[in-house]
């Protein structure tokens, strides 16, 4: 993947914010989202290793309507020569015209393959994958899970970590799937912790981040934990609050803010900042795992 001029390891910017200042608290953004202008971010950490190890086989992965991961996968498909299939959620979406995502998708390359729903929510089932592959025309395609979280991905984000060891005494990141969290914290040093920040509703990532930790290191590592109150409605969901929030971020910092993800973690670190949940000297770190796409 080294051929693809990644930018590694990514930056890390301080960034001068009253609401932070005033309560003795640092705030540094470690900009994933510079390392590569199509595999942005977390994308980049958790799709390199599985793209090493589908070996030249077609890359069969999952997402919805609007997926960044599905767009990331298209976009290495393209500059690696490497087919792609995207199992898309919805087959009601089937013979429309597609969204400028999916468009995107397809103008890399990828085959979209639509599924029903209830298909889809049994996606983890090997079954349900062997009947989708086959289906899908790549039956010895390399599978991919929904947001490129598995073993090789972990322990992709654990250099995210390693890369921040010192560097701050709490790294948050915003989760989808939790592998970036489950990687983020096994790399981190001794007396640093890591915040998730989950972007979905439902309270279930504890126990997938400790299978994705167990999967990839055969137990938990590091000191992490996960923040349930900012998920804003749900995945996706943006109310005008949020998007109040980004905008004053924006205009602060220069810094464009990723609205799905980015957002709620940098809303939420602000928010804790202002209960006093960091101790005066405390040094916290966002990862800006994306940006918006055009």
């Amino acid at each position: 993947m080294t051929h693809l001029r990644p930018r590694l390891p990514s930056p890390l910017q301080e960034v001068a914010d009253d609401r932070f200042a005033r309560h003795g608290v640092r705030l540094l953004l470690k900009r994933d989202d510079l390392i590569h202008p199509e595999l942005i971010g977390n994308k980049w950490r958790k799709l390199a290793p599985n793209l090493t190890a589908a070996a030249g086989r077609t890359v069969l992965t999952f997402g919805g309507a609007w997926s960044n991961h599905l767009r990331a996968t298209a976009a290495a498909g393209r500059l690696l020569g490497l087919s792609t299939v995207g199992v898309v959620r919805g087959d009601e979406l089937a013979g429309r015209p597609l969204n400028p995502s999916l468009a995107r998708c397809a103008a890399d390359g990828m085959r979209l393959h639509f599924v029903d729903r209830a298909t889809y929510r049994r996606k983890g089932e090997p079954d349900v994958v062997a009947r989708v592959l086959r289906a899908s025309g790549a039956p010895d395609a390399y599978v991919v899970p929904e947001g490129g979280s598995n073993a090789p991905a972990v322990r992709g984000c654990r250099v995210l970590g390693e890369e921040l060891r010192g560097r701050a005494d709490v790294v948050a990141v915003a989760c989808g799937t939790g592998g970036t969290l489950a990687g983020l914290a096994a790399g981190l040093g001794p007396g640093q912790r890591a915040l998730g920040v989950p972007v979905l509703k439902g309270g279930f990532l504890d126990d997938e981040i400790q299978a994705l930790q167990e999967a990839a290191f055969g137990g938990r590592r590091g000191e992490w934990r996960l923040d349930e109150r900012f998920h804003f409605g749900g995945y996706a969901r943006v109310t005008p609050g949020l998007e109040a929030f980004a905008e004053d971020f924006e205009r602060r910092h220069g810094l464009p803010v990723e609205r799905l993800y980015v957002a709620k973690v940098l809303y939420g670190l602000v928010a804790l900042a202002e209960e006093g949940a960091f101790p005066r000297g405390t040094t916290v770190a966002a990862v800006v795992t994306g940006r918006p796409f055009p």
